[in-house]
């Protein structure tokens, strides 16, 4: 069963849209009942009905689809076990946090948060992300912990920020401070890194496929014949196409750091 939410007008008010998921609809028994899930509109609540136009699909898929433009909807997605998401448009803040499972694919841009302590699934955003995606919920110690978030254009600040498992790309440029603190993860930026990229940075991998970034002085260069295990990340970012798509041909320097903090990660600078 797939099901349509169109938005009617664009809220006054944010809304929490973290009940909103193919789960809770399913479980719905008839659209009018779908139609009075709850919707937190500030203070207050809305059924689902008052805010979107919804269409229910009969048919052996388990999507849910936002049509309008979401930019006031925060938390689609919102610890998604299961099931697929599509929004044809922009979304809020917090898309796809806590996911464990799942699809969820933005054809527009998302807000701050985006993919925040992510610990499965696929998030596919075709337009720029906020501050703080892949990173930590505000006053939790961990940031992603698994699965894959694809942005196809850019991200802002604190990218990976305590990232601990999973994968991140971004297919364009990227803020200042990306992988700070980072204890494990790959994650790969096919166009400019802003400053200070890998403060803090324990452990994991940061794959560099456009113009080097500037380093700081904790970062050493290794001369380990890293060829055998370039050519497995290589292969796996290069399915993802775009400037990933060439990375197995493409030779590799490495440097070792932060080595304020242990020294264990590594920045994979693609030559």
């Amino acid at each position: 069963m797939s099901w349509t939410l169109r938005l009617k007008i664009a809220p006054p008010l944010r809304l929490d849209l973290r009940a909103i998921v193919p789960a809770a609809l399913a479980a719905a028994r008839s659209s009018a009942e779908a139609a009075q899930l709850p919707v937190a509109h500030g203070n207050d609540t809305l059924a689902l009905a008052e805010v979107f136009a919804i269409e229910r699909i009969d048919d052996d898929q388990d999507t849910l689809m936002f049509d309008g433009d979401c930019a006031r909807c925060d938390r689609i997605g919102w610890q998604l076990a299961s099931g697929r998401i599509e929004v044809r448009g922009n979304v809020g803040d917090y898309v796809g946090a806590g996911m464990a499972g799942g699809e969820i694919r933005v054809l527009g841009k998302a807000g701050v948060l985006a993919g925040c302590e992510m610990q499965g699934g696929v998030l596919d955003v075709a337009g720029d992300v906020g501050d703080f995606a892949a990173g930590a919920l505000p006053g939790s110690m961990d940031g992603m912990r698994g699965g894959t978030l694809i942005v196809r254009a850019s991200a802002g600040e604190r990218l990976g920020d305590r990232m601990r498992r999973g994968s991140v790309l971004v297919f364009g440029d990227v803020g200042a401070f990306a992988g700070s603190r980072m204890v494990a993860g790959t994650l790969a930026v096919g166009g400019r890194l802003g400053e200070h990229c890998a403060f803090g940075m324990r452990r994991g991998s940061i794959v560099c496929a456009g113009a080097a970034p500037a380093v700081a002085p904790t970062f050493v260069r290794t001369h380990h014949d890293c060829g055998a295990f370039w050519q497995l990340l290589a292969r796996d970012l290069a399915r993802f196409g775009g400037p990933f798509a060439g990375l197995p041909a493409r030779r590799i320097e490495r440097l070792a750091g932060d080595l304020a903090v242990g020294g264990k990660g590594e920045l994979l600078l693609a030559t």
